[in-house]
């Protein structure tokens, strides 16, 4: 799978120096502590012909009180701004950041999602071009023209806090949590409400799918990562708010386990319904 879903800053280079049809390039570079740091930073330098894609924004959808702090954008508002990037149907995109993927991955899952099958993430991100001594430009986003892609969400690939809920005591799938060791174990919660995880996840930190300087790490270092979880298993991923699970995510397609899912809004959703439950939800349900 890696050949057509990570792309390394050469074979990019080369790409945008071609006639033609060009690959379209999404920035994803964000900052959680700093919403905006990541449009500043864009237009302080990017890559030539990049559009800026924000998370807040352009990634995740109006908050509510259930769906976590990064809820799915709905469809029509994906679509409206793919179409105001310049995607199209058939037009390669490509995404980079500069987060060891944890907001490309989120972008390259998303543009799945609804039906974009021509994605690649940028090895190494942003760093990684601009260390190669390759073109920038500042400013705004050159003017392109809009594109016809149309969102068609795959909601198969999806389970919600519900179906995750009714099952905890004999579930169907093995719950993967991507968070860093210390939130995963209670230790120390920065951002959501109630410390811990959900009973029966395992932990894999989605730092563990690149090296430091941002690189994916090679499909023998990926399968080595995974090693530990059976094969055979379905695997529920979930993090903080839906956004680095999709690290894991990517990282289970480069091995071919293409078949893995996603609990949308994570842990910060589940806190939502340990705070406000449903009819028929205990006020806690969670593992520290």
């Amino acid at each position: 799978m890696r050949e057509d879903s990570v792309i390394e800053v050469r074979q990019l280079a080369d790409l945008l120096s071609q006639p033609g049809q060009q690959p379209l390039l999404l920035d994803c570079r964000y900052d959680l502590t700093a919403p905006d740091a990541g449009e500043r930073a864009f237009a302080a330098a990017h890559i030539p012909g990049a559009r800026y894609a924000s998370l807040h924004r352009d990634l995740s959808g109006p908050l509510q009180r259930y769906g976590g702090r990064h809820p799915l954008p709905p469809a029509d508002e994906f679509q409206r701004f793919a179409r105001a990037a310049g995607i199209g149907r058939d037009n390669p995109v490509i995404l980079y950041d500069d987060s060891r993927i944890a907001f490309a991955a989120r972008a390259w899952w998303l543009l799945r999602h609804f039906g974009h099958r021509r994605v690649a993430i940028l090895n190494g991100g942003f760093s990684a071009w601009r260390d190669a001594g390759l073109p920038l430009e500042s400013g705004a986003a050159r003017p392109r023209a809009e594109g016809n892609f149309t969102a068609d969400p795959d909601t198969s690939s999806l389970v919600q806090h519900g179906e995750i809920y009714r099952q905890l005591d004999n579930p169907p799938w093995q719950l993967i949590d991507a968070r860093d060791p210390q939130r995963f174990a209670g230790v120390e919660e920065p951002l959501d409400p109630i410390a811990g995880h959900i009973p029966t996840a395992l932990n894999k930190p989605w730092q563990g799918v690149t090296r430091e300087d941002g690189t994916i790490k090679g499909r023998s270092e990926l399968l080595e990562h995974w090693r530990d979880i059976p094969a055979d298993e379905q695997l529920l991923n979930y993090c903080g708010s839906g956004v680095t699970a999709c690290v894991n995510l990517f990282s289970l397609h480069l091995i071919g386990r293409g078949d893995a899912l996603l609990y949308p809004g994570s842990w910060s959703d589940w806190c939502a319904h340990m705070l406000f439950p449903a009819t028929g939800e205990p006020h806690a349900i969670g593992s520290t």
